[in-house]
């Protein structure tokens, strides 16, 4: 009789009266079921895991190594600051200060004229300080022609000291006033120059800047 014919006529319910080879099949296949719902429910989520560390540890040793290669050249990298910071400081130093800004918002005004520029409006408004420099925006309003205010800004650049005149909400525009030139033109809105701030300003913001907010009531 064949093994085949064995596991046709097996009894599942009584298969210890079944020959020894229907036996070692139904054995072999109950371990194989084992087998496999253990690496299923076991192994399976085991694997992945180890999975998930091998690239957790991949992506640590590549933060490490970068990390590692920044603190070697930390060294080189403060004295590139101090540099950048020292240039910067010389840069500021070439603006004017707070001396000199008076003077120079009267030289900027002066220059308007001197091109022949109708300055109908130029009014200095409130300075605003900022971390290490404060702005002085100008609300103006001048009449003149593309050549006057070329002019105007070579006069300006020209100044002794350093001048930055940053359009802010500048409008150009012709003059449509009856019997105005052809080419007579109307700069108006509000420019900003710039300062730099002194030691004594820069700790005096800087304790502003640290002082706690007073508790809301």
């Amino acid at each position: 009789m064949s093994l085949i014919d064995d596991l046709r006529r097996a009894d599942v319910n009584n298969l210890g009266s079944s020959p020894t080879s229907v036996q070692m099949v139904f054995a072999a296949l109950l371990f194989a079921l084992i087998c496999g719902a253990g690496w299923f429910f076991y192994f399976k989520p085991q694997h992945e895991a180890f999975d998930q560390l091998v690239l957790k540890e991949k992506d640590l040793r590549l933060d490490f190594e970068g990390k590692q290669e920044r603190a070697a050249n930390l060294q080189a990298y403060k004295e590139q600051l101090q540099q950048i910071e020292l240039v910067l400081q010389q840069m500021l130093r070439q603006l004017p200060g707070k001396t000199d800004m008076p003077d120079l918002l009267v030289d900027i005004s002066q220059s308007a004229l001197a091109t022949g520029i109708d300055n109908e409006l130029f009014e200095p408004l409130a300075e605003i300080s900022k971390e290490f420099y404060a702005e002085k925006p100008i609300s103006l309003r001048m009449i003149g022609n593309y050549h006057q205010f070329g002019d105007f800004v070579s006069s300006v650049a020209s100044l002794p000291r350093v001048v930055i005149l940053t359009m802010h909400d500048i409008s150009l525009k012709r003059n449509d006033v009856e019997n105005a030139p052809a080419d007579q033109l109307i700069l108006e809105g509000t420019v900003k120059t710039y300062r730099y701030l002194d030691d004594e300003e820069m700790a005096q913001g800087t304790a502003e800047n640290s002082t706690p907010a007073a508790p809301a009531r």
